[in-house]
C-alpha cells in the first residue's frame, strides 16, 4: 500500500501489517501512549490473558461488554503489545463524519451496517481473521451505561467466526463504567479488571443441529460466558461496574 495512493477502502480490504510504514509508525507511537497512560490511570490487567490467542497463525472474534470507550482501547492496546494486531467492529455511523472515517479505517475498524445482513464487513472480517488478525466485537452495540439500560444484543460474529474459520473468545470488564460516572466529564483514575473466557467454536456445538442451528448455539454460548464472566467480575469486585 502506497500513503498518497491507499483510499479508505483499501484499508478495510488489506492487513495492518500492509499499511503504509508512515501510518503503521503513527499508530505504534499512539498505541504506546494509550497504554502507558491506561496502565497507569486504571491499573488494568487482563486475568487469563493467553486465552485470546487460540491459534498463532489465525485470529479470534473476540466478544466483549461494553461500559465506556476507554476499553476498547484498553483491548487493543494489549492485543498490540502482545505481538498481533486487532479489528475492531464500528457501527456505520460513524463513518458519516469524514475525518472519523479516515481515522477509523487507519487504525483498523470494519465498518458494519447494524440490523442487516452486511455480507461486505463480514467478508472484510473473515479475511482479516485468516491473515491472522483478531476481530473486536461489542454485541451490545453502544455503552451500557447502567444496568437500568435497555441491552439488545446484535449477532452476527458466529457468522464471521464461521466464515474466517475461527473461534469466538468471550471476555468482560468491571470497573470501566466508573472512569466517567454519570455527570461526570473527566476521566477518574480507578482501577479496573477484564478477563477472558474460554473460547467456542462450531466444533463445540452439537453434532445433530443444522448449520444454521450450530452457528446460533455458538451465539449463544458465547454471550452466555461473556455475562458469567462479567457477573463474576463484579461479584469479586462488590459495587465495581
Amino acid at each position: 500500500m502506497k500513503l498518497f495512493k491507499s483510499k479508505t477502502p483499501d484499508y478495510y480490504d488489506h492487513g495492518m501489517r500492509e499499511y503504509p510504514i508512515v501510518m503503521r509508525f503513527a499508530y505504534g507511537v499512539v498505541i504506546w501512549i494509550l497504554f502507558i497512560f491506561s496502565k497507569v490511570f486504571w491499573r488494568w490487567k487482563i486475568e487469563d490473558a493467553q486465552k485470546l490467542v487460540v491459534a498463532a497463525d489465525k485470529g479470534s472474534v473476540i466478544i466483549c461488554n461494553h461500559t465506556s470507550m476507554p476499553e476498547v482501547f484498553v483491548i487493543v492496546c494489549h492485543i498490540y503489545m502482545s505481538g498481533r494486531r486487532a479489528r475492531p467492529i464500528a457501527k456505520s455511523e460513524f463513518n458519516r463524519n469524514a475525518f472519523v472515517r479516515w481515522a477509523f479505517a487507519r487504525v483498523g475498524a470494519i465498518p458494519v451496517d447494524r440490523g442487516s445482513a452486511d455480507m461486505k464487513a463480514l467478508r472484510q472480517a473473515s479475511h482479516a481473521l485468516q491473515r491472522g488478525e483478531d476481530v473486536l466485537i461489542f454485541p451490545e452495540g453502544t455503552r451500557i451505561r447502567s444496568d437500568e439500560q435497555p441491552v439488545t444484543v446484535h449477532g452476527g460474529f458466529a457468522i464471521m467466526a464461521q466464515m474466517g474459520k475461527a473461534p469466538v473468545v468471550p471476555m468482560a470488564v468491571c470497573g470501566f463504567r466508573d472512569i466517567t460516572p454519570a455527570g461526570a466529564h473527566l476521566m477518574r483514575p480507578v482501577k479496573c479488571w477484564l478477563r477472558a473466557g474460554d473460547a467456542v467454536s462450531l466444533d463445540d456445538a452439537p453434532s445433530n443441529l443444522r448449520r444454521k442451528e450450530r452457528t446460533k448455539w455458538v451465539e449463544d454460548a458465547a454471550i452466555e460466558r461473556m455475562y458469567r464472566i462479567r457477573d463474576d467480575l463484579r461479584a469479586e469486585h462488590p459495587g465495581r461496574r
